[in-house]
């Protein structure tokens, strides 16, 4: 009967895991960018709802030619305003959380970011997912320790 070979010794994981953590950090701070880029579309809409609140007879006028009411250029701003807050905001954390896994601290705020990432398909999912992956290793939490 033939013997088997020894077995293949896993690959250097602290290497592996470096080069994983250190291609999270990268992405992260591009989806950062993107999140950030992609937040300042709802200004236009802050722009429309300034103008209606400004100059509404200039501005829009209805079939009949009147001007929408004020109202409607407030709910312009204030949810234009609310957007793009909100996309700032993801895009700092995001940032943020790319910040820690290069220190290797705050695992637990990267997963959650990444938690939340998962809704912002495609590429926050996509980036969502590896991270709770790669930070749920043993070998990663290791590294976490101080």
């Amino acid at each position: 009967m033939e013997s088997l070979p020894p077995p293949v010794p896993p690959p250097n994981t602290t290497a592996v895991d470096h080069e994983h953590l250190r291609l999270l950090t990268i992405f992260h701070y591009v989806l950062a960018g993107v999140t950030a880029l992609f937040a300042c579309l709802p200004i236009i809409h802050v722009v429309i709802g300034a103008a209606l609140i400004m100059a509404p007879e200039e501005t829009l006028k209805n079939v009949e030619g009147n001007a929408p009411p004020s109202w409607v250029g407030w709910l312009f701003v204030g949810l234009g305003s609310i957007f793009v807050l909100i996309g700032w905001t993801m895009a700092v954390l995001t940032y943020l959380s790319g910040r820690y896994i290069a220190q290797r601290r705050k695992s637990t705020f990267s997963m959650v970011i990444a938690g939340i990432q998962c809704a912002f398909v495609p590429l926050g999912t996509v980036l969502g997912i590896f991270t709770l992956i790669v930070l749920q290793r043993d070998s990663v939490r290791r590294l976490y320790q101080p």
